[in-house]
């Protein structure tokens, strides 16, 4: 018989002994498994935190709000202060001023008519460069359009013959003695006694016609509702179209403060100083009856 048969009594061949099955591995043993992919998984984790997510997502909104705000102040809204009574008593040295600077963006395209453009109005109150020195802004009101004929006659603004209603004017009782603030245009002698720059006295015969200064096209004259205490028109010529940003609408804040005071305000630091002294005293100093008062 072959060997690897055995007989056993009964005649029943005795099968041969076979290795017995592998048990599979116990719970312990498969968890023991699986801690090294878990350790993987919490070290990839904890090389790509949500902090980074988060951060980029704080860097990502103030990029867009800063966007968004030179956007703003580019063309839309820009803030500025008054820092001389020349516009008293309709502003105040001291008045926060919100510009709206789309108003008069019109260029004369077909479109202009579907936007709220709308063109410069005797009486507006503007926002502009002044024509002899950089970075400096000036507020004033338009008092001649491009073509308008203008003349002052003791103290009172004629527009093309006709006497102007100026309800906002204020003079001041004491006088300045500038000729220019009773007379204008001031006849020749009287140029060189004034206050006017050099270039506009050599530029303003060319604009008198008879007794009256004639607005050429693309440019305003402009004037101080102060009239006795204001740099204008009068003294430095008129207004370039190109030079206006826009025009005031809203006194956002007005705080209680002098000439004197901005005219520190020289340097960075001496700004800075004035930032913090002024909301140190906020509530002392601020005019709370103008807050949001409207600009007309």
């Amino acid at each position: 018989m072959p060997d690897d048969v055995t007989t056993v009594p009964g005649g029943r061949p005795e099968a041969p002994d076979l290795p017995a099955p592998a048990e599979p591995p116990s719970s312990t043993e498969a968890s023991t498994a699986e801690t090294p992919r878990a350790e993987a998984a919490v070290t990839a984790a904890a090389e790509h935190p949500e902090d980074q997510t988060t951060i980029s997502e704080y860097l990502e909104s103030l990029l867009v709000t800063v966007i968004l705000a030179l956007f703003g102040t580019s063309f839309i809204v820009q803030a500025f202060k008054i820092p001389s009574p020349s516009m008293e008593h309709t502003l105040l040295v001291g008045d926060h001023l919100l510009v709206n600077k789309f108003i008069f963006g019109g260029t004369g395209a077909w479109y202009d008519k579907f936007l709220p453009y709308r063109p410069l109005q005797r009486g507006d109150i503007i926002v502009f460069k002044y024509p002899y020195a950089d970075h400096q802004h000036f507020v004033k009101r338009v008092i001649g359009l491009p073509g308008d004929r203008l003349k002052l006659v003791d103290g009172e603004m004629y527009v093309n013959g006709k006497l102007l209603n100026e309800p906002y004017v204020q003079h001041d009782p004491q006088g300045s003695g500038d000729p220019l603030t009773t007379y204008f245009p001031p006849p020749a002698r009287l140029m060189l006694s004034t206050q006017m720059v050099p270039e506009w006295v050599e530029e303003l015969p060319k604009y008198v016609v008879g007794d009256e200064l004639v607005v050429p096209p693309g440019k305003y004259f402009a004037m101080g509702d102060n009239r006795d205490r204001s740099s204008d028109s009068r003294y430095w010529g008129f207004v370039d179209r190109d030079a206006i940003m826009g025009r005031p609408f809203l006194i956002y804040w007005s705080v209680d403060a002098t000439t004197e005071d901005y005219a520190r305000e020289t340097t960075f630091w001496s700004r800075l100083g004035s930032v913090f002294d002024n909301l140190e005293h906020l509530p002392a100093r601020t005019r709370w009856s103008r807050m949001l008062h409207t600009v007309h």
